[in-house]
């Protein structure tokens, strides 16, 4: 799977297996960490660790699994993120526990740059993602989605859209709690 070039920021547990299951399946993956150490299995699997943010703006999807709303915007937009040097990815794809508002602003800032953005919050952990059973609920524009579906379905078994909405990872736990009481009603 090399249809698009994809950039990813953000190795701890959950990013690392993340990764890791898109660049074991042959993706053209570039990652950046802020302690590259913690990057560098990664080209065990074909994957390319780069030095700089900027490097991953030649990116066709850039996805990012930091700790913070601010986190993103300073990886993004800082004086050394991934568009400081004029290039841009096509497509952001956040899968860190942000506000809405967070994710909104990053969304209206992406825009300005042309940029799309999907919401892709994730419900698991490294094990479960080793699995391959990682849940993500994608919101953003359709055409986004599309893009960004063969990748999301590499990294997770349960992909769900639910339109242009922003989403966090907080409606993402009300969302779960519902779709596990409906599977418990299903069964049972």
């Amino acid at each position: 799977m090399k249809q698009h070039k994809l950039g990813w920021i953000g190795i701890d547990r959950m990013g690392y297996a993340m990764a890791a299951r898109l660049a074991k399946v042959g993706c053209d993956l570039s990652v950046w960490n802020r302690t590259k150490s913690k990057a560098e299995p990664l080209a065990e699997y074909g994957a390319k660790v780069v030095d700089h943010l900027s490097d991953l703006a030649a990116c066709d999807i850039v996805f990012t699994m930091v700790s913070t709303g601010d986190d993103v915007k300073e990886l993004l937009f800082g004086a050394n993120g991934v568009m400081s040097k004029g290039g841009k990815p096509k497509l952001v794809i956040d899968s860190t526990s942000i506000s809405l508002e967070a994710s909104a602003e990053i969304r209206a800032e992406l825009a300005t740059h042309g940029v799309q953005m999907l919401a892709a919050p994730v419900s698991g952990n490294a094990k479960v993602i080793k699995a391959g059973k990682l849940t993500i609920v994608a919101s953003g524009p359709q055409g986004a989605f599309d893009m960004a579906l063969p990748y999301l379905d590499t990294v997770g078994a349960g992909v769900s859209y639910v339109g242009e909405a922003e989403l966090s990872a907080g409606a993402l736990a009300g969302w779960g709690a519902v779709h596990a009481r409906t599977d418990v009603t299903v069964e049972g």
